[in-house]
Formats: C-alpha cells, sequence, structure tokens
C-alpha cells in the first residue's frame, strides 16, 4: 500500500482517511444495488436518499435554520460571484470588504454586469496582511448587501463576526466552511467550493435565506436560484459523486463531535504551526499575531528565494507535501483544513525547528 503523506495542499486538499476507505469499499457496489454512485441515475430513490441525508446532516452540523435552503450547484465559488448579484442585486448596488484575491475577484464580476459597487474597508494596501476593520455606519443602507470573503486562502486572513447590519450579508465561506462555529442567521447567503473542507472538487454548497430567493425574474434558468430551488438541486444533472462524498464527510464529522469538536483542533494545530513561525530566526508568517490570522491557512516565508526553495524541497522528502505558496506572495503556506490531522502539524512544526537550526 502506498504510503499517505501530509497533504497541505490549498485545494484540493486532504480528505478524512476514513472517507476514502469507506467510498472505496463501495466504489463497485453500493449498499447492494451492484453499481457504483458515479453510475447511478440521479433520478432513482437510492440516490435521492443519499442527497436527502447530505443535506439533513449538513443542517445538523451547522444548525441551519429552516427558512434557509441548501443546494448543491456546480460551477465552485467562482460562479457565484456572478450568480449573488445576479440573483439579489434587484437595485444593482452592492457594498464589498476587500480582503483578499478571491474578494477582489468577486467585485469585478459584480462591476462587469454593471452594479454600483463601493468598497467599505480594504487591506490591499498592505499586501492584505489583516482583515479591514469596519463598522456597521461604513456599510450604505440601500445596498443589496454586504459581500464578505471569511478566509483569506492566499494570505491566510479571516473574520467571523461582523458588524450587526440592516441588509443582508452574502459570505464566500469557501475555505473555512465547517471550521469554527457560527451563526448561519446572521447571513442572508453563504456559499462554498467543496474541495477544502466539504469534499472533492466538483459541487458547490449554497445556504441561502428563502426570502431572497427569486427577487429578481427572468434570469437564465440555471442562474436562478428559485430553479435549483424549486427542484431539490435536481434541475439537471448534479455533481452526483462530489455530492455522496460530501455526505460521506459530514457523517464523518457529526461522528467526531460536529463543528465544536473541529474548532477546538484547528485552534490547537493552527497554535502548533503558528508558535515554531514565530519561534523561528529564519521564517515569518505573512499576518501578525492576533484575532486575522487563520485557522486554516498558514503563509510564511524567509524572504530568500532560494533558501525558501531548500525549505520545500527538504519538506518533501519528508512526506510534507504541497507547501510552496501562492504566486501572489511566495514563500510557503500550510493549508491545514479539517482533514489534517494533528501530526502533521506537529511533523510540519518539528521540521520548522530542525531547518530553522540547521540553516539560520
Amino acid at each position: 500500500m502506498t504510503k499517505r503523506v501530509f497533504n497541505f495542499s490549498a485545494g484540493p486538499a486532504m480528505l478524512p482517511l476514513a472517507v476514502l476507505e469507506k467510498a472505496a469499499a463501495e466504489m463497485t457496489d453500493y449498499k447492494g444495488t451492484g453499481m457504483s454512485v458515479m453510475e447511478m441515475s440521479h433520478r432513482s430513490s437510492t440516490y435521492q436518499a443519499i442527497i436527502d441525508k447530505t443535506e439533513a446532516d449538513l443542517r445538523k452540523l451547522m444548525n441551519i435554520p429552516d427558512n434557509y435552503k441548501v443546494l448543491f450547484l456546480q460551477g465552485g465559488a467562482s460562479l457565484q460571484f456572478a450568480m449573488a448579484p445576479m440573483n439579489l442585486a434587484k437595485n444593482k448596488k452592492i457594498d464589498f470588504v476587500d480582503s483578499g484575491n478571491w474578494s477582489s475577484t468577486a467585485l469585478k464580476e459584480a462591476k462587469k454586469m454593471g452594479m454600483d459597487c463601493h468598497v467599505v474597508a480594504s487591506s490591499q494596501a498592505d499586501n492584505n496582511t489583516y482583515f479591514p476593520d469596519f463598522k456597521a455606519e461604513d456599510v450604505r443602507k440601500d445596498a443589496d448587501y454586504l459581500h464578505v470573503t471569511s478566509n483569506n486562502t492566499i494570505y491566510g486572513t479571516k473574520r467571523m463576526n461582523l458588524p450587526k447590519l440592516s441588509i443582508p450579508v452574502v459570505s464566500d465561506m469557501s475555505s473555512n466552511i465547517l471550521s469554527e462555529v457560527f451563526d448561519v442567521k446572521d447571513y442572508g447567503l453563504i456559499y462554498a467550493g467543496a474541495q477544502k473542507n466539504i469534499g472533492p472538487a466538483g459541487v458547490t454548497i449554497v445556504i441561502i435565506r428563502e426570502d431572497l430567493v427569486g427577487l429578481v425574474p427572468n434570469l437564465p434558468t440555471m442562474l436562478d436560484y428559485k430553479t435549483h430551488v424549486n427542484k431539490g438541486s435536481m434541475h439537471n444533472t448534479p455533481p452526483t459523486y462530489s455530492i455522496y462524498l460530501a455526505g460521506l464527510v459530514f457523517e464523518h464529522m457529526l461522528a467526531q463531535g460536529g463543528v465544536p469538536y473541529y474548532e477546538k483542533l484547528n485552534k490547537e494545530k493552527a497554535e502548533i504551526v503558528y508558535n515554531a513561525i514565530d519561534s523561528s530566526k529564519l521564517f515569518k508568517a505573512h499576518v501578525k499575531k492576533g484575532p486575522d490570522r487563520s485557522l486554516m491557512n498558514i503563509p510564511f516565508f524567509s524572504g530568500n528565494e532560494d533558501l525558501d526553495k531548500k525549505f520545500i524541497k527538504a519538506a518533501e522528502a519528508e512526506g510534507l507535501l504541497t507547501l510552496k505558496g501562492h504566486r501572489n506572495i511566495g514563500g510557503m503556506r500550510a493549508s491545514i483544513y479539517n482533514a489534517m490531522p494533528i501530526e502533521g502539524c506537529r511533523k510540519l512544526a518539528e521540521f520548522i525547528a530542525k531547518f530553522d537550526k540547521e540553516n539560520a
């Protein structure tokens, strides 16, 4: 059997080994049907039971109220950059918190559609080393919604506690959904690509308050949330296997103790890695100590490109893979999503200390 490595990829990311093993056992024959889930008709009663349980388990994990709809869509979070404005911005006015690459991309997409976009706060001038702070009075009261990116995968900042607003909050939670407890009722719409904390690439989760469905008439069929709400995410063939694997992840998470268990574990994991970086003579974290530091993505660097390359190569030899930083900021990045075992964080911390001692 091939040895499993510690994969610090920003996405697609690690999946729980128990989930992969269960999927492998069911690959060719799902519960006596004689077929794989990926071969199964999405109109079958067997598959309907799979998607129903997947939704029910996600509702349990996130304590999603009954007046919110859960959708399983395609197109990634990137499609939601356009789909959210099309469906929610009936007055074509959107406020943004610009905290990194993906929030900037969402802003650009909204502008392409002729939206009146207002940046409430930005950290771009400081290379996104912090999450921009803002007050409720900074947000336009007549805006259709405020868009935030709750965790910045590239720069390693996050913020879940936002001011109470009179307009809906739309949040891209692709890289930190299910990583810590928060109140779904604080948001009008939440969206997240699956390939970090949920499952394999291919499915996008959308959680939308029902009063925000159908605000804008005459949208293209596949880009209208109402279409997918009315058809239970089954208007066309959904990403069936990705939904099935997401369901296995949700089931596994519930068995471990749900989101509170993972929040506690994620804080422990992040502390281990941050402490190693902060104690180093060679390396520096991109984000200074404080509440803005992401629990999921930890960028760090030495300031010496050759030394960073040496670190990445030596780490690979130790089974610590995909640590190269994003091209926007260089250096290294350790993505430690829910499925990353604490042993992986300990091994990385030990390697940072060892490398530091040998090269300082």
